[in-house]
């Protein structure tokens, strides 16, 4: 099948060049435009307790809040504040009322409540119209409210700062756009050189990512947005950065598969054309198997209970699929217009086959000791696999996605410094008559005793909000901890149980706040890392079945890929909380490492074990197979993982602790799959397995098929080597 498409778009290069173009502007003019998502509550499905809770508040009590943003007041010099203070601060607030800013719905004046017991910091919460939540005008708000209230404290003794939820979100857009850039640039840059040495080419450094983002990106967008908008699915604000990487990574992954055996092709006698069709015949059902797997793995992301892997799983998916079809027909295309001169131009030696010392080493060396390399590489990973006990997962993803220095995270941290830590999210404890009627008012010191009595609660507010029918009560508490840290989850767990177990009869009670959706996140990630996982991997595994025609080797296959997701795990656990001391790492890292060292690792498996059946079926034995695939496939795995690990690796420039722990976990994840997994664990197993290997089928036997006869005519008729 790949030859006859490989034939196909040689000989209507143009034509498939020009459908590219005018479908890529088609799709990106004509896509809808979609706003990412940033509220975590949104992310949950209904049936979790934080969501019921936050629709109790909803119907009982709706024109009550939780504050959107929250303006600090403080002195410049530090001191306590005094009454000239006091009078300045309720001339900025009503300053910034009588501005009536555009989704500003009301601006509590500050109170005792709402003054540090030490007098140095003073809040004024403030409410803005609930469905901006989700759209750029949240931010917006929040910017026009800190350059006002910035204004109106110029001349006086005060200091303004915005912080809160809207606040978090105008500083992360700012924060995130600024590492989408230094992403892009970087994973450009570094693709375009590192290609260019590899291949000696200006070209060939500069095709990749011309056909990645110039093409397959717009065109993956356009229809991501489509997708989200006819599916309902969610945005969420990580795509952007890291659709970047995956398009370049894996496209340019795809390009070198390419590249390579169309070079090899050349070297072996075939003219440009014909190298080109032979090379889609030979590594195009890798490709797509390939592709296949990280599409399946990204798409079993739509059974996660968390929207934002709702989102982010198939919009990845999308992305791959067009990458891999832009690979095995826009890059063939392109590369049969273009003489083969000017593609690896200024080169001098394209045409020669190098020795490939180190890799024939290599390969010799898995051939003649398959066991002790199996045993060596086998070892490393289960060694570092052993620093995945110790993971704790954190959940401040404001905090984690954006620098300390931002003003929301100052904010954020002085609240802590002046109140409870709990202070700026209190938790809420809904108490509701199931039977109709009013509530007992007289239960509520009682009530309110057991739920203070609960540690880790620094206080719980001894006259509760009534509803105005009288059926439900706002029980409000503040936690000791900061409302995303470990310890106020697990306040929360506990506080759940008593706030349930101590409701008087005839009555039931809802935990909400934020610390309670954190809490339900915990429950829902443990629910896809039991739904999810399973899926992807037989998903993964029955690709690796169809491909191979075997139900032996997919599965040692997908043993070391585990493998390599729980070294990769163990490793950035072992660096960031043992030796740089962080006390945990954000909670959805290990499924981004399951899908994307799964997925991605499987790539390079794939590309070895198709060259080890080649080689098997040139009538080589197991161990003269696994020596050649080494040799002959190494370079490009290599080439691959290299680039792809950079690639990740430029995420550590983003400036914030969630990047930093993508970044190194993506990028070291790959350089195992490529230089652990695909170039010594696979070959030497597949060496020590054997024959067996291949069982049922016939992968090591009947030759190699060559494909449909080359082109006719002159396209057919191998170039003098002068030429080429």
């Amino acid at each position: 099948m790949f030859h006859r498409l490989g034939h196909f778009v040689v000989r209507r290069a143009w034509w498939v060049i020009a459908a590219w173009v005018v479908a890529m502007i088609a799709i990106a003019a004509s896509a809808p435009k979609i706003t990412a998502q940033t509220d975590e509550a949104a992310f949950l499905p209904k049936h979790y307790e934080s969501i019921q809770a936050a629709q109790v508040q909803e119907k009982a009590f709706p024109a009550s809040f939780t504050p959107s943003a929250l303006a600090l007041f403080e002195r410049t010099d530090g001191a306590p504040m005094g009454d000239a203070d006091k009078a300045a601060m309720a001339k900025i607030v009503q300053g910034l009322t009588d501005k009536n800013i555009e989704h500003v719905e009301k601006i509590i004046p500050v109170g005792e409540q709402t003054t540090s017991k030490d007098g140095k910091y003073a809040l004024a919460p403030i409410a803005i119209d609930k469905t901006t939540q989700q759209s750029e005008a949240f931010g917006e708000t929040a910017k026009k409210l800190r350059e006002e209230g910035k204004a109106l404290a110029s001349g006086t003794d005060l200091k303004f700062q915005l912080g809160g939820a809207a606040a978090q979100q105008l500083d992360q857009k700012e924060a995130s756009g600024a590492a989408d850039a230094i992403i892009a640039l970087s994973s450009v840059f570094l693709v375009a050189i590192i290609v260019g040495i590899i291949f000696r080419s200006i070209l060939a450094g500069i095709l990749p990512v011309l056909l990645s983002l110039a093409v397959a990106m717009p065109t993956s967008n356009g229809l991501i947005a489509y997708a989200t908008k006819a599916f309902d699915l969610e945005s969420t604000p990580i795509l952007s950065a890291i659709l970047i990487v995956v398009v370049l990574g894996v496209g340019t992954d795809y390009f070198l598969f390419l590249a390579f055996r169309y070079r090899e092709r050349l070297r072996a006698g075939d003219d440009r054309k014909e190298a080109v069709a032979n090379a889609v015949g030979r590594v195009g059902e890798a490709i797509a198997s390939a592709a296949g797997a990280v599409t399946v793995a990204f798409a079993a992301l739509i059974l996660s209970s968390l929207g934002m892997f709702k989102a982010l799983g198939p919009a990845l998916a999308i992305a791959v699929v067009v990458t891999a079809f832009a690979s095995v027909t826009l890059a063939p295309a392109v590369l049969a217009v273009i003489p083969a001169r000017g593609v690896f131009w200024p080169g001098k030696k394209w045409m020669t086959e190098p020795g490939d010392a180190r890799f024939a080493a290599l390969g010799r060396m898995v051939q003649k000791r398959p066991a002790m390399v199996a045993i060596a590489s086998g070892g490393v990973l289960v060694a570092l696999t052993a620093g995945a006990i110790n993971y704790n997962g954190t959940f401040d993803l404001a905090g984690s996605s954006m620098p300390k220095d931002k003003e929301s995270m100052v904010v954020q941290d002085k609240l802590v410094n002046g109140f409870s830590a709990g202070a700026a999210d209190p938790t809420h404890i809904y108490l509701s008559t199931t039977g109709g009627g009013k509530l007992d008012e007289s239960k509520f010191d009682g009530y309110v005793a057991k739920l203070g009595a609960v540690p880790g609660v620094a206080t719980a507010a001894p006259k509760p909000q009534v509803s105005q029918d009288g059926s439900t009560a706002d029980f409000t508490v503040l936690l000791k901890n900061e409302p995303s840290s470990n310890d106020a989850i697990d306040t929360v767990t506990e506080l759940r149980e008593v706030a349930h177990a101590q409701a008087p009869a005839g009555t039931e009670a809802k935990v909400g706040g934020i610390t309670a959706i954190y809490k339900d996140i915990n429950l829902a990630m443990s629910h896809d890392y039991k739904l999810v996982f399973p899926v992807a991997g037989l998903l993964i595994l029955l690709i690796l079945g169809l491909q191979l025609r075997s139900v032996v080797a997919p599965w040692y296959l997908m043993a070391s890929v585990g493998l390599g997701f729980s070294a990769t795990l163990g490793s950035s656990t072992l660096l960031f909380q043992n030796i740089k001391g962080e006390h945990g790492m954000m909670f959805m890292l290990p499924i981004l490492i399951y899908l994307f060292v799964v997925a991605i690792g499987t790539d390079y498996n794939i590309l070895i074990i198709a060259r080890l059946r080649e080689e098997a079926r040139e009538g080589r034995n197991p161990r003269e197979a696994a020596r050649e695939a080494v040799r002959h496939g190494g370079p490009t795995v290599a080439a691959a993982g290299f680039i792809l690990a950079v690639s990740f690796a430029t995420f550590m420039l983003a400036g914030n602790i969630f990047m930093l722990e993508f970044g190194f976990a993506m990028a070291f994840g790959i350089f195992l799959a490529a230089f652990v997994m695909a170039m010594f664990f696979t070959p030497a197993l597949t060496a020590l397995v054997g024959r067996a290997a291949w069982w049922p089928g016939h992968g090591d036997t009947g030759g190699h098929d060559s494909g449909p006869a080359p082109l006719a005519g002159s396209h057919g008729v191998p170039e003098p080597a002068g030429r080429r």
